[in-house]
């Protein structure tokens, strides 16, 4: 057999399956079994393949076809600019995150300090603060993740990405915390914002992803409130705060967000469908 008829065969496989884009799913996870980059694999169409390939090929689609993301089978995520490493312990970064890296970089690139204090609460994979910390060498990372799990894999993306000596990982609830002697000029978070009993959540997610990372109490919201009501005070006097939030969270948020005191400026952001997805406060005075 080679790499096109798996190719092939793989594709009418998924499509059979009702998967969502089959042919670019069957490229990207046959290229990645076979070690090649997914242009290679026209270059390569007559190739033959070994039992061992085939084998490494059949397991990859066997355990897509069960349901599992693609990003878990093959370990990694590719995330505004930079490659994240990632597993079951984390949840996969999704794209409309990337609008929040954005409006943080935006916002510190009007700041002239030599170093820009970053703290990321939940941080799960690192994606967002490590991408933050990737695009401005200023950038001073505190990484915070209740999870072991997740903490070990920011870790671990923190040295792929060559980032050691400018973040610094902490296990722990962002409840816990304290910073007596430090202060920060961008605090961002992606926190469980999803009902516990959300009918909308695909069942691959509910499935694979990590419940502790996606579900929160009264009806998604407690982990945005109390990490906003906890966080806010570190704060420096030039500073913002962002949060990833749910669809349906926009005014609840701006209300949280306001009755904090100290931001001079309160915003909901939309994603590029076009739903409310981050509440954004920024703060210029002493209120």
């Amino acid at each position: 057999m080679n790499i096109k008829e798996v190719v092939d065969k793989t594709t009418q496989f998924f499509k059979d399956k009702k998967i969502e884009s089959a042919r670019f799913e069957s490229e990207l996870l046959v290229s990645n079994a076979l070690g090649l980059r997914r242009i290679d694999l026209y270059l390569k169409f007559e190739q033959p393949l070994r039992e061992d390939e085939i084998v490494k090929c059949r397991e990859f689609v066997r355990r897509r076809s069960q349901g599992e993301p693609v990003a878990y089978i093959l370990g990694f995520k590719d995330f505004y600019d930079f490659r994240f490493l990632v597993d079951s312990r984390v949840l996969i970064p999704r794209p409309e995150t990337e609008l929040l890296v954005e409006k943080s970089l935006e916002f510190i690139q009007k700041i002239s300090a030599e170093q820009i204090q970053v703290l990321d609460l939940g941080s799960g994979s690192g994606c967002l603060g490590l991408s933050i910390a990737g695009k401005d060498p200023r950038v001073r990372l505190t990484s915070v993740d209740l999870s072991p799990g997740a903490c070990e894999l920011t870790q671990k993306n923190v040295h792929e990405l060559g980032l050691s000596e400018r973040v610094q990982v902490i296990n722990r609830s962002a409840l816990d915390l304290d910073f007596p002697d430090q202060s920060f000029d961008l605090i961002v978070a992606n926190p469980p914002y999803i009902a516990e009993n959300d009918p909308l959540v695909e069942e691959a997610v509910r499935r694979f992803e990590p419940c502790l990372a996606l579900f929160a109490k009264a009806e998604g919201f407690s982990e945005i409130q109390s990490w906003a009501q906890k966080s806010s005070p570190w704060l420096k006097l030039n500073s913002m705060m962002g949060f990833e939030i749910g669809m349906t969270q926009g005014l609840q948020s701006r209300a949280l967000f306001e009755s904090l005191g100290g931001f001079d400026r309160v915003a909901i952001e939309k994603d590029l469908s076009g739903h409310d997805r981050f509440v954004i406060g920024e703060r210029r005075s002493n209120g």
